[in-house]
């Protein structure tokens, strides 16, 4: 499994650790990443999702799962995130007409 939010696509970065000598270790900051299920209110079921804390306060900002789908580039989410986006999609334009 990678380390690699669901919805936002935060992932592992690299820099150096700087010590007072301003000697440089590499090291990895790895997102605080969650595993949680967030309920979409068009499909009306729930969904496991591993995301980072920080995309969490963004989906209840938004206004929910269903939302912040909606409003999400593409390129950002992950393959599993993107089918839900297409289902969500699908089934309010079948409800719309």
């Amino acid at each position: 499994m990678s380390r690699r939010c669901e919805l936002t696509g935060k992932a592992v970065q690299v820099g150096h650790l700087v010590s007072h000598s301003n000697i440089k270790t590499k090291t990895r900051f790895l997102p605080n990443l969650c595993n949680v299920t967030l309920i979409s209110d068009t499909l009306q079921r729930s969904v496991r999702l591993r995301v980072a804390a920080a995309a969490l306060r963004s989906v209840e900002h938004r206004g929910g799962l269903d939302a912040f789908l909606l409003k999400a580039r593409d390129a950002e989410l992950s393959q599993g995130a993107l089918t839900l986006k297409r289902e969500i999609v699908k089934k309010q334009a079948a409800a719309a007409a």
